[in-house]
């Protein structure tokens, strides 16, 4: 029997990985919905190629032509802020891949959850605005979020056969991006250029600068202490620039279990869609007589202070996960459009956490306002 899938992303570097590892098993999965932010031409190839049912537009709404040529394919398209949510409650599907960037995740994945769904989930901001929420409604369900992320994968699969109590501590695996070696006072000449040349892997704009300021793996410390039940004081970033160790989780009696790959999405993307089996692949497999090093370092908090602040951010719960992570979307879209400095990223996001009147068991409704606020207060604050 084949399994449903709807795809948010399905244009971003994600989404595509996915619908590679659909094309290897073409009896087995059948695309139901496909989304796009702005990409509406490559979403129309999509649509002609895999035939879903629904499809949907967030960005700036698409042209009546546009619109008239998926229909004429007999797709119902969704557009404006809700699409994905929309997708979500009505579409037909089994599995739930989540791979939009951003909050604009969250809902949509509440959405998928109130129906029973099973959920891949490479939106780390599902967990981070909202984690309490999210895994309170999963476990009520009896749904196992499957993560797509390489470090939180590779977590999944060290846990496997484990018990909870048993674990000591999360290791989280970063390369370091491209300003590791760089000394702190150098960041402020950063370009965006620069910023958007990783080092091991090819990612979308948003989550590269995340990347670089190391961010991105203050939202995994987030995801992964919801994800997996865990302290955020057990959940340790190390260095490893050679991004082979994926992340370890170390035991109480002294043993550490870690996946091992090449930097390749598709791996996480695969286990993901077709769990609790691997199946086969093609994949590029690791070389040991090639693979000279592994080296680990820990992070240097000052150099990177978005580490930091997700970190503050984690400890004080409540609003302030959301307010961190909408400041930190709205201070990189500054960022991009080269109105702000690369250093002035973190310092955005501080004077957001410090201003904003937290609340600490917020409800859905009021984590969105905590979202709202926070762009607005960046977008507000800019020069």
């Amino acid at each position: 029997m084949s399994k449903t899938i709807a795809v948010l992303g399905a244009t971003g570097s994600i989404g595509c990985n996915v619908l590679h590892c659909v094309d290897q098993f073409p009896e087995q999965f059948r695309v139901q919905a496909l989304t796009t932010h702005t990409h509406v031409d490559k979403l129309l190839e999509l649509v002609k190629r895999y035939k879903p049912e629904f499809a949907a537009v967030t960005g700036r709404s698409p042209a009546d032509h546009d619109i008239n040529l998926f229909q004429d394919l007999g797709v119902t398209v969704f557009t404006g802020q809700d699409a994905l949510t929309r997708i979500a409650a009505k579409a037909d599907y089994d599995l739930f891949v989540n791979s939009v960037v951003g909050a604009a995740g969250f809902l949509p994945t509440l959405a998928a959850l109130d129906r029973g769904k099973e959920i891949a989930l490479a939106n780390k901001e599902t967990l981070v605005i909202g984690g309490e929420l999210v895994m309170k409604k999963a476990h009520e369900k009896g749904i196992t979020i499957l993560p797509i992320d390489s470090e939180h994968s590779a977590v999944f699969q060290s846990l496997m056969g484990e018990e909870h109590q048993a674990v000591e501590e999360i290791i989280l695996t970063a390369s370091g991006g491209p300003f590791r070696t760089w000394d702190r006072e150098r960041f402020s000449q950063v370009t965006v250029e620069q910023a958007l040349n990783h080092p091991n892997w090819s990612m979308g704009n948003k989550i590269t600068i995340d990347s670089a300021t190391m961010m991105n793996k203050g939202l995994e410390v987030i995801e992964a202490h919801w994800l997996f039940d865990v302290p955020v004081e057990k959940v340790r970033v190390v260095i490893h620039p050679q991004s082979i160790i994926h992340s370890m989780v170390a035991f109480r009696d002294g043993s550490v279990k870690g996946q091992m790959g090449v930097p390749d999405m598709r791996v996480p993307i695969q286990l993901a869609l077709t769990w609790p089996e691997r199946w086969s692949s093609d994949f590029p497999r690791l070389d040991f007589d090639t693979l000279r090093e592994l080296t680990f370092t820990p992070p240097d908090f000052q150099k990177f202070q978005c580490l930091a602040l997700a970190y503050d951010a984690a400890n004080r719960r409540g609003t302030a996960p959301a307010v961190m992570n909408a400041a930190n979307e709205a201070a990189v879209q500054l960022f991009l459009s080269n109105v702000i400095r690369f250093d002035q990223i973190p310092e955005l996001i501080d004077r957001a956490l410090q201003d904003f009147n937290h609340v600490s068991k917020p409800d859905e409704a009021e984590l969105i306002r905590a979202d709202q606020w926070a762009r607005e207060f960046v977008l507000a604050k800019k020069s």
